[in-house]
């Protein structure tokens, strides 16, 4: 009977694999949600916006990125530039899930998930799907609420200087 050896690399704290696998887990949970509404919206909301007080549903598709910005470069332009940024996103949360807070790895897992909802969205026709408007503000989707919101609070951690456990920590290289 073969056992298969786990390696781990000295430097890992322990349960790094879990912590890992759970922003993962949740970045692909945020992301099947925001592809769940899109779906939907493409499915009920053309042609019929619903009012909704603070917000409508309204059905919108964006060929740029944020904003629009880029609307006149071609899909595999955006679809580069996004698919690298989602990539370094993945790699950081990868890397930095190891010794970063829940809330750091909750706000990375937010970004993820919904820079890569918008990039499968892309990928599949070239725009991507909007349905929440302010009236104010352009269309956005949740996969865009996601993105602002994990990227507001890992700015707001990173310069409060609370983005890693204590717990977490390894040893200080050089020492």
């Amino acid at each position: 009977m073969r056992r298969r050896l786990q390696v781990t690399p000295a430097s890992a704290p322990p349960g790094a694999g879990r912590r890992r696998a759970i922003t993962l887990a949740a970045a692909a949970l945020l992301a099947a949600l925001d592809l769940a509404a899109k779906a939907w919206a493409n499915h009920a909301l053309p042609g019929a916006p619903v009012e909704g007080g603070l917000l409508d549903l309204q059905l919108a598709f964006n060929s740029g990125a944020a904003f629009s910005l880029g609307a006149s470069a071609p899909t595999w332009t955006l679809l580069t530039v996004t698919g690298a940024v989602t990539a370094a996103v993945a790699v950081l949360a990868w890397r930095a899930a190891t010794t970063m807070n829940r809330a750091m790895r909750a706000a990375l897992a937010a970004i993820l998930g919904g820079a890569a909802a918008n990039l499968i969205d892309r990928a599949a026709d070239g725009v991507v799907t909007d349905y929440l408007a302010a009236g104010w503000w352009p269309t956005f989707n949740l996969a865009d609420v996601f993105i602002v919101t994990g990227g507001i609070i890992f700015a707001a951690l990173s310069s409060l200087g609370r983005s890693h456990d204590p717990r977490r920590q390894g040893p200080t290289p050089g020492r």
